[in-house]
């Protein structure tokens, strides 16, 4: 049925692009979690490894998946990471500079303190996360989720997340300052004492979260609100 009153559907967000990994991953073994610099490490599962406290430069990883891998403490520069799981790892404190993240699964993952400073996001899904104090500043989003993930003092500083959809997070004390928001989703989260809320300008948000924002605004201000 058309006509000029019928009102289209809206469409639905798209969700990221699932990782695609072959049937058959080889089995990563003592010497997998030695880091080397330019290595390259394709279809592989890691398990219950120890990859932390490494320092690596120009590192890719393809068609692999981690699960209750271990990467605390690490730092790499220009990582590469695509069609990548990981589930259950313990990722606090991964420090990523300048990296590549594409068709990539975070779930059930601690996250407390992980940096992704000046990375590029794209198609990747953060499922039940713990990441409080985590860092996103500067990095660049297209089609990416935080979908039920404690996002407390998380700094978004400088990032562009017009691509990113916020879903059931707690966001208190986040900061976004001088980040591009235009197009950005934010549903069902805890926005109290979120900071840089001059940033929200062109963002979505429902009218249930208003209120959290209503607060940050008023702060900004230098309002006080009493009962």
């Amino acid at each position: 049925m058309t006509g000029n009153n019928v009102r289209a559907r809206p469409r639905r967000p798209k969700e990221p692009v699932a990782p695609k990994l072959p049937t058959f991953l080889t089995e990563a073994g003592l010497p997998e979690t030695e880091l080397a610099d330019d290595g390259i490490y394709l279809s592989t599962r890691y398990g219950a490894l120890d990859l932390s406290e490494q320092d690596a430069e120009d590192v890719e990883f393809e068609r692999c998946r981690f699960q209750e891998t271990r990467f605390s403490g690490t730092t790499i520069r220009r990582a590469s990471f695509a069609d990548v799981e990981f589930t259950s790892c313990d990722l606090a404190n991964l420090k990523l500079y300048d990296s590549r993240i594409f068709n990539v699964l975070i779930d059930g993952s601690r996250m407390t303190g992980t940096s992704m400073t000046d990375c590029g996001l794209r198609d990747v899904l953060f499922s039940n996360c713990r990441a409080d104090l985590s860092s996103f500043r500067f990095a660049r989003f297209s089609n990416v989720v935080f979908r039920d993930c404690n996002l407390t003092d998380a700094n978004f500083q400088g990032a562009d997340l017009g691509g990113v959809r916020f879903e059931r997070c707690k966001l208190t004390g986040a900061q976004f300052s001088n980040a591009n928001m235009k197009g950005a989703r934010l549903s069902g989260c805890d926005l109290y004492g979120v900071n840089g809320i001059q940033s929200f300008q062109g963002a979505i948000v429902p009218t249930a979260d208003v209120q959290g924002l209503a607060f940050a605004l008023a702060s900004a201000m230098g309002i006080t609100i009493e009962d």
